[in-house]
């Protein structure tokens, strides 16, 4: 489904059902040089389940034209914005590492927007190696490999999928790699370079919970637990899955969703 937003075309994933806005509304966000295919399952689930969901690709990637942001902060503004268009009140938030950050800043610069917060594979900050910015920014496919091995937990080339006939890695490389050009520097440099104020988590009123990974390599499960009691109430759950956690523990994230939601 399109919608537009910021004077460009927008598009979101729906989960296989009509968006209706009387609904209560779900927006996810994805992460690094992914797209709305990331939230498959869990968007397929909430959409059959009463919720109007709206898995995006944010701007410049997937199936939404326009120029790529440069920032968190101007991807929480299109999230935003992108609330606003689908013409419901406010919504609850779901992201995934840079979309983690996004809906993070987007509850702290447009609250009345963010119904709740659910993040997932979050770390603030959220560092980014030099040896991977530098292959992102040749658009390498040292880049790809990276994020690929790094995303999964170790020994995750030997992990069963949820897709009969499908491997998780390569599932996980095919999609960063058609990616376009300068898109994965962008949104890795985003991630590197936030930093929000301290003292503004701390006077966050939006329920949260923090969705960490316990054999996360990108962003360790101290670093969620860290944020978690960053923000006041937040709730913190724990899985046996890595940083590609929609994908390795599909089952376990959407029933986290779902009673977060339900709540």
């Amino acid at each position: 489904m399109n919608f537009i937003v910021e004077g460009y075309p927008a598009y979101a994933y729906t989960g296989g059902v009509d968006f209706d806005a009387a609904r209560p509304a779900v927006l996810l966000v994805h992460g690094a040089a992914l797209d709305h295919s990331a939230w498959q399952w869990q968007a397929r689930y909430l959409a059959h389940h009463g919720y109007a969901t709206l898995a995006v690709d944010l701007p410049g990637h997937g199936r939404s034209p326009g120029a790529v942001r440069t920032s968190v902060a101007a991807l929480a503004d299109w999230v935003a914005a992108f609330v606003e268009s689908a013409c419901v009140p406010r919504a609850h938030l779901v992201g995934h590492s840079l979309g983690s950050l996004v809906v993070l800043e987007a509850a702290l610069r447009h609250p009345a927007r963010v119904a709740s917060l659910a993040l997932l594979g979050a770390s603030v900050p959220m560092p980014v190696g030099e040896p991977f910015l530098a292959a992102a920014r040749d658009d390498d496919p040292a880049a790809f490999d990276m994020q690929t091995v790094w995303g999964h937990a170790r020994l995750g080339a030997l992990a069963t999928s949820a897709v009969p006939g499908t491997a998780l890695a390569g599932a996980s490389r095919r999609l960063v790699a058609r990616a376009h050009a300068g898109v994965q520097h962008a949104d890795l440099l985003a991630c590197h370079a936030y930093a929000p104020d301290p003292q503004a988590l701390a006077a966050m009123a939006t329920r949260t919970l923090v969705v960490a990974g316990r054999r996360d390599q990108m962003t360790p499960l101290k670093a969620g637990r860290a944020l978690a009691q960053a923000i006041p109430g937040a709730r913190l759950a724990e899985l046996d899955a890595g940083h590609a956690m929609m994908a390795e523990a599909p089952r376990e994230v959407t029933a986290l969703l779902a009673a977060h939601l339900a709540a």
